[in-house]
């Protein structure tokens, strides 16, 4: 059983041993030890505090990329809307230049229906005046070629022209 229970002379050199080991590592040890740590916990902090700040970058930058396309969503709408705008407005004068031009097209056509038709009846009139002049002639010869009636139709017009 000795050696399961130690001895005060073992316990005093284990003593003195732990408390030169330890002085040592307080010495140079320790310190650069600690330092290593505190410089670790600094670094993993500054880390922490990076990535909170990459963090809210990333979401002012979601957030900046979410209006810019709301913005350029805006904009298409506002392009489509003028180019709708301007697409009704290229057909709806398109279709006042062809009512216009048809207008003007029906109302040249009338003219000339107009004009022709003046034409047409000037000329009908014309040949009514050459057949009545014509047929005036043939009944004049025909009733004239006897002197007597000839005579009568003379003094019938003195007498209208002397009562007029």
């Amino acid at each position: 059983m000795d050696l399961v229970t130690p001895s005060i002379g073992l316990i005093f050199w284990q003593a003195v041993t732990f408390l030169i080991v330890l002085f040592l590592l307080a010495k140079f040890a320790w310190k650069p030890i600690m330092k290593a740590l505190n410089d670790r916990e600094a670094s993993i902090e500054n880390a922490l505090s990076a990535a909170e700040k990459a963090k809210l970058e990333m979401q002012a930058l979601k957030a900046d990329n979410e209006k810019l396309l709301a913005e350029a969503r805006l904009e298409r709408d506002r392009i489509l809307k003028e180019a709708t705008e301007a697409g009704n407005n290229i057909v709806e004068t398109a279709r006042q230049k062809a009512e216009e031009e048809g207008s003007r097209m029906i109302t040249n056509a009338r003219e000339v229906i107009e004009n022709e038709k003046r034409a047409a009846i000037t000329e009908v009139k014309n040949m009514a005046a050459v057949l009545s002049l014509d047929i005036a002639e043939r009944i004049l010869k025909r009733e004239l070629s006897d002197p007597k009636t000839q005579e009568a139709l003379a003094q019938d017009y003195v007498r209208e022209v002397t009562l007029s």
